[in-house]
């Protein structure tokens, strides 16, 4: 196996998969909350480089390997044909292998037709995270995501179409203090609603070092909201959501109240939770080192 540095980014849930280098960061790159990646230059590894990795997997961790993900960002963005070669070299290699997944992007994604994603889903492609943000087109070009509202829900809705399983991320507090953090989330829930993703996880903005939202919070041009304001941002989006169903969590380190569970069954205790958390009744996460 071989990274081309020490910094190695993955979803959560995928803490036991093997990591499987295919691009080198991220395609944009020009989010404004973002530092997974700034100090790399998008490029995508030779395939033929990709497929010796799997055989130094192999020897590394023997035939019985369950889960891999194709790293760095944005890997869906490889030509189908190459994909298709590591899917099936990975199928081969590792017998027992149950999944497949990567971050994919929404321009890299909306560039595949959807009977390439579909081969790329029959081919053991399992699931695709993918960084909505926000359902909003103010926030979108605010962040510098590189797609509108419009265009990030056709990329989703292709991917469910496909068959992958799509698990979507999405930011509480990105408008900061004074932004229209209302039509924000009814945004959100509504692009949320009509892509029809399997699972949610609502992460709270929390400003990092060297990106340019950051140096707006330690330049005061960005008030973060406070925990209280959050957590009103988490109940109105949990009050609009109605796909059925749907694997929900907020409970991301960045978050202040843990939430895990399904909507709609769990809908009530949530609200329960954050507005006992809101009384003062629940003990929020410390907010000591957090972003910045």
């Amino acid at each position: 196996m071989r990274y081309d540095s020490d910094l190695l980014y993955r979803p959560p849930g995928e803490w036991k998969s093997y990591l499987l280098q295919c691009t080198i960061g991220c395609s944009n790159n020009q989010c404004t909350f973002c530092g997974m990646y700034k100090e790399k230059k998008f490029r995508i590894r030779p395939t033929q480089e990709i497929l010796e990795d799997i055989d130094m997997a192999r020897a590394y961790y023997g035939p019985g390997l369950q889960r891999v993900f194709l790293m760095d960002g944005d890997a869906i963005i490889i030509k189908t044909e190459d994909l298709l070669r590591i899917l099936r070299k990975l199928y081969d290699t590792f017998p027992a292998l149950e999944k497949v997944t990567l971050y994919a992007g929404p321009r890299s994604t909306l560039s595949k037709t959807p009977e390439e994603l579909k081969a790329l889903h029959d081919a053991g492609l399992s699931r695709a995270y993918l960084g909505v943000e926000s359902g909003s087109d103010a926030v979108l070009k605010f962040i510098h995501k590189g797609v509108n509202a419009q265009q990030m829900l056709q990329a989703g809705q292709r991917l469910v179409e496909a068959g992958i399983d799509l698990w979507v991320t999405i930011i509480l507090g990105i408008t900061g203090e004074g932004g229209d953090w209302r039509e924000h989330i009814l945004s959100t829930a509504q692009i949320i609603n009509e892509m029809k993703p399997r699972h949610l996880s609502a992460m709270t903005f929390a400003p990092a070092k060297g990106t340019p939202l950051g140096d707006d919070v330690l330049a005061g041009r960005f008030k973060v909201y406070g925990p209280d304001h959050i957590l009103e941002e988490c109940r109105l989006l949990i009050q609009h959501l109605d796909v059925d169903p749907l694997h929900f969590t907020s409970n991301h380190a960045s978050n202040y109240l843990p939430l895990k569970g399904s909507l709609p069954q769990d809908r009530e205790k949530f609200l329960s939770l954050i507005d006992q958390a809101l009384e003062g009744k629940i003990r929020l996460r410390k907010t000591l080192n957090r972003g910045i």
